[in-house]
């Protein structure tokens, strides 16, 4: 029998990151986050954003907390091309966005806020 290993929300962007799996969660996490202010952004599930049909809306959604994203959504399965996110000219991993878009805004959420 295998064991198990719990991976962190970190771990796991390089897990399973640049499938339109990542951007749903961006879409659900910004929906939540930016509710009520500009550059609020609609909630996707996956199959919505396979193919990168509302990248342009989500990577909008981003830049207005200050964070440059490219998406790669148009793959159900990770391509080895991992959203990226860069904070003035500097990558950061996609937690950490989601920790500086928070404090940007002024409202810390748990995943269990915006992921439903």
């Amino acid at each position: 029998m295998m064991a198990t290993k719990k991976l962190s929300d970190n771990s796991l962007n390089f897990v399973s990151g640049g499938t339109c799996y990542e951007t749903a969660d961006d879409s659900r996490f910004l929906n939540v986050l930016l509710a009520g202010r500009p550059g609020q952004c609609d909630r996707y599930g996956s199959y919505r954003c396979w193919g990168g049909d509302h990248d342009k809306e989500i990577e909008a959604a981003w830049a207005s907390v200050g964070i440059y994203v490219e998406l790669h959504s148009g793959f159900l399965f990770s391509t080895g091309d991992d959203n990226t996110y860069w904070l003035n000219g500097k990558w950061m991993s996609q937690e950490d966005a989601r920790q500086y878009a928070m404090d940007v805004v002024g409202k810390h959420l748990t995943r269990a806020q915006w992921d439903w």
